[in-house]
């Protein structure tokens, strides 16, 4: 199977490249095509228009002649034009969404093409339901299924595994808290793909639950210390100077998948044809990693920008609940969002405006043996830092591209097939520098504790 999708016609496709974050997609992979001594050689774009793909080709070049590329017409609702699409590339980029309505066929056709296959989603329904329907199968397919391939989740998994390794023994993370801030010199304008996954997200909650009940427990990592108490629903951190409330994204989810698979291979997950010295780099970096309780949540300066993220909030928990509901919320994003999402999309000047801090703040204790001290409170801190560009049209792109760009140049070293989070199939395999050198960056702030110095 691995010599043959070796010898395919495309590296990579990218599906959806003529939507609004498709585009940005194909406009991140001219720029490593056919590089010199880079994996990516042939590149196809596919979506229902043709037309519209060499429209979305064309803005993606800018300046520059568009690059001969095949333009696919395929769709996701028949299985025939989409079969014959994933045999012909290693690699499939899924860009159309909202997955929980569109993604389900793309995933199917990879696996009995035996296909790779990485998307952007950040709906924890579509993830969990293709890892509890074709798991297994794409493991004997040879299928590497990996969603959350954009800022939602692999700055999480791996903002959370920077912070987690600056623990060094005998010192233990407790729990690690990340607080996304969003700035700009002009008006911020979200992922309108981001909303549209929202909204109709809202009807999968109910199954969403039931699928969660349904399913085997999940082996539980072993954390030091007790699990921490819920703090208020407004936060006021003093440390950083922001407001912040909890944000309902799937990373949290995606983390504690991540944190199962360790829990029961504690060295991660061993390639397909590994050699011993890639083994044992494996071992190394998740020796190193420790686990800890985590949650995300979205910052503001004010307490105002706090109650204009709970009013978009509360629209979408009462409009999404019933299929009118929502109609309404998708024709009039701008209204219901207080102007944070537009059907058009962000101008690209408010894209190049834009940018993300994600704060790591790392609870624990100086020595491990204190975790077990009846009412024994933290006495660490670890504060980490990872920074980028704008979210949802720059930063998504660069990371959907590098974890191409892994596998296909890292394939043996990564586990033959299966539906997997992105933290347990890339950190190990340099993805951190790989996101460094095109510019997201992770830093060390600040450490408390005189074991951590």
């Amino acid at each position: 199977m691995a010599a043959t999708v070796k010898t395919r016609e495309f590296d990579v496709v990218i599906l959806g490249a003529s939507g609004f974050t498709g585009k940005y997609v194909v406009r991140e992979a001219l720029k490593f095509l056919s590089s010199a001594s880079g994996p990516l050689r042939s590149l196809a774009l596919a979506g229902r228009y043709p037309s519209k793909l060499a429209a979305a080709l064309q803005w993606a070049a800018a300046a520059s002649p568009p690059p001969p590329l095949s333009l696919i017409a395929a769709d996701v609702l028949d299985p025939t034009s989409l079969l014959a699409l994933c045999r012909s590339t290693r690699i499939i980029l899924n860009c159309v969404g909202p997955f929980h309505l569109y993604g389900d066929p793309v995933v199917a056709a990879c696996i009995e093409a035996g296909t790779d296959y990485l998307d952007i989603t950040g709906e924890p329904g579509f993830i969990e339901r293709m890892e509890t329907r074709y798991h297994e199968r794409a493991e004997k397919a040879g299928s590497l299924v990996v969603s959350a391939c954009g800022f939602d989740s692999v700055l999480a998994e791996l903002g959370l595994m920077f912070n987690s390794r600056q623990w060094v023994p005998p010192a233990v993370p407790n729990r690690v808290e990340a607080y996304l801030s969003m700035e700009s010199e002009r008006s911020i304008v979200l992922n309108i793909g981001t909303y549209e996954s929202a909204v109709v997200g809202m009807a999968d909650v109910g199954q969403l639950l039931d699928l969660r009940r349904s399913r085997p427990k999940s082996a539980l990592p072993v954390i030091a210390g007790p699990p921490p108490a819920k703090g208020p629903l407004i936060e006021h951190n003093k440390t950083l100077g922001l407001w912040a409330i909890k944000l309902p994204s799937v990373d949290a989810a995606v983390v504690r998948r991540t944190h199962a698979i360790l829990a029961e291979r504690p060295h991660g997950l061993a390639g397909v044809n590994e050699s011993d010295e890639c083994a044992e780099k494996r071992k190394l970096y998740w020796s190193t990693v420790k686990p800890a309780h985590f949650g995300v949540k979205i910052c503001a300066k004010s307490i105002l920008g706090i109650l204009r993220l709970i009013v978009t909030g509360l629209f979408l928990g009462l409009f999404g609940m019933f299929a009118l509901g929502r109609s309404i919320l998708l024709k009039y994003p701008s209204v219901f969002s207080l102007g944070w999402f537009r059907k058009t999309g962000p101008t690209e000047e408010e894209v190049r405006s834009a940018s993300f801090i994600m704060w790591f703040i790392g609870h624990g204790y100086s020595h491990g043996n204190l975790s077990s001290q009846r009412g024994r409170k933290p006495d660490a801190e670890v504060i980490t830092r990872v920074s980028g560009p704008e979210l949802g049209y720059v930063t998504t792109p660069i990371i959907l591209l590098q974890c191409a760009l892994v596998v296909l140049s890292e394939r043996d070293n990564l586990p033959k097939g299966g539906v997997l989070p992105p933290g347990i199939v890339f950190s190990h395999v340099d993805l951190q520098r790989r996101l460094e050198e095109n510019g997201i960056f992770f830093d060390v702030v600040s450490m408390k504790a005189s074991s951590l110095h």
